[in-house]
């Protein structure tokens, strides 16, 4: 039986990757490719609790503690959301997936492998996972610039070593975006991405 496509928007926030996964999105609807666009943390009961800790401040939880809530979340997530939608032939679109909670709490002292391995085996293996990859220092401003207020994560050192366990990730389905230049140029790198999964007639 024929299942959709999952595809994942991974970084550091400041890359501009949830711009581009609606952008995706949008060109995918102009072709009638049926798709939903996801994000993690949800806006489930795990997913409130999380995005709390990110306003909030870690205020004493643990790293394994918070990886906890990570995985709960997706759990729910994949039950509720990305396996039916995956079942119907519909394309996912994911404004973060395993590969953030990876980096961020690896950035935090865990096993950043170990987590990806643990996540793998109740979560489907995204299809195309694009990183996408700006300095950490200018993804700062970005958020700066259009935020009040930043969340707890979003510290310079703690960025540079997240941002570095994303460009550790290597396998098949991956591919590094440098997200300089224009929204649009940006978007065309996306769309050279993921050509081969959905044809997009690029002359390339």
């Amino acid at each position: 039986m024929k299942q959709g496509t999952l595809i994942v928007f991974e970084g550091i926030d400041g890359t501009g990757k949830s711009t581009q996964c609606g952008l995706l999105a949008k060109s995918l609807s102009e072709m009638e490719v049926p798709n939903i666009a996801l994000a993690e943390p949800t806006r489930g009961a795990w997913g409130m609790k999380i995005r709390k800790l990110l306003s909030d401040g870690r205020q004493g939880i643990s790293p394994q503690e918070e990886l906890s809530w990570f995985i709960n979340d997706r759990k729910e997530d994949i039950e509720k959301n990305i396996m039916p939608a995956l079942k119907e032939n519909i394309a996912v679109l994911m404004d973060r997936y395993y590969f953030s909670t990876a980096a961020y709490q690896g950035a935090l002292g865990l096993e950043p492998d170990q987590i990806r391995l643990e996540n793998e085996k109740f979560a489907p293996v995204p299809d195309r996972v694009l990183i996408f990859l700006t300095s950490p220092e200018k993804c700062l401003e970005r958020i700066e610039s259009s935020r009040d207020q930043k969340s707890a994560f979003e510290k310079l050192d703690y960025l540079k070593n997240v941002q570095k366990i994303f460009k550790s990730f290597s396998g098949p389905n991956i591919r590094f975006i440098e997200s300089v230049g224009s929204i649009s140029d940006v978007h065309e790198k996306v769309l050279a991405a993921t050509d081969d999964l959905f044809d997009f007639g690029l002359k390339l």
